[in-house]
């Protein structure tokens, strides 16, 4: 099990947040699971369903969303979740497939609102930590682009640098891979969004994982507080 700590900085910046913490061990990341696929379409039935008729406004000022919402408009951004939603209920999009341990995390994303990140745990170096960004900080993205970040988002460092922020996403160096066995997935919650959504989500991407991977190991399901952890 990897530790993940909370730092005083993180705390007093974003006091209401919480921090949701999946970890996941001897998942094989490279079959071919027909019950992922058809929940896949199943869930992209049931929200086109669900949001029939649903514009921007609409979208915008649903609980959950509209937290993140107000936290990515704080940075000038718009929540990409949002438009991940749009893409599948109003241009009639499908979840992509990018692998099982992937698409288990996105399909339940989308399902929940909740920004999550998937990590390999064995490209993680510790100590790692959830904290705040600073002005000088830069995250070099998944596709090897490096972003200077802007002060006070939300974002989790290893000791390779920054892993991970919610405006700017993922780092180039954990991402999950077909090589992948050993995954870290991490919800970020601005103040506003409930923990019942955070653990939704957390029980919504195991539940994925297990239809793949049915005798995985959970190492952790925890909530992270500026107070306490809190085991799921």
């Amino acid at each position: 099990m990897i530790s993940v700590s909370i730092t005083e900085a993180w705390k007093a910046a974003h006091a209401g947040a919480l921090i949701g913490i999946l970890e996941v061990s001897q998942a094989d990341n490279t079959v071919s699971c027909l019950e992922l696929n058809e929940r896949k379409r199943a869930l992209e039935a049931s929200l086109r369903t669900r949001y029939k008729g649903f514009g921007r406004s609409d979208f915008v000022s649903m609980p959950v969303l509209s937290d993140y919402v107000r936290y990515y408009k704080s940075f000038d951004k718009t929540y990409h979740v949002l438009l991940q939603l749009e893409s599948i209920v109003v241009k009639g999009k499908s979840f992509p497939n990018v692998s099982p341990l992937v698409d288990a995390n996105f399909v339940s994303e989308v399902e929940t609102l909740v920004v999550t990140a998937g990590h390999d745990v064995a490209h993680l170096r510790l100590p790692v930590c959830i904290d705040v960004s600073r002005a000088g900080d830069s995250l070099v993205q998944m596709g090897g682009s490096t972003k200077s970040m802007p002060a006070g988002d939300m974002v989790m460092r290893d000791a390779g640098g920054m892993s991970c922020s919610i405006i700017y996403g993922q780092d180039n160096r954990s991402p999950i891979t077909s090589r992948t066995r050993h995954a870290l997935y991490v919800a970020y919650a601005p103040r506003g969004v409930p923990e019942a959504a955070v653990e939704s989500q957390l029980r919504g991407t195991l539940g994925y994982i297990r239809t793949f991977a049915p005798n995985c190991m959970v190492e952790q399901q925890t909530l992270l507080k500026a107070q306490s952890a809190a085991r799921l």
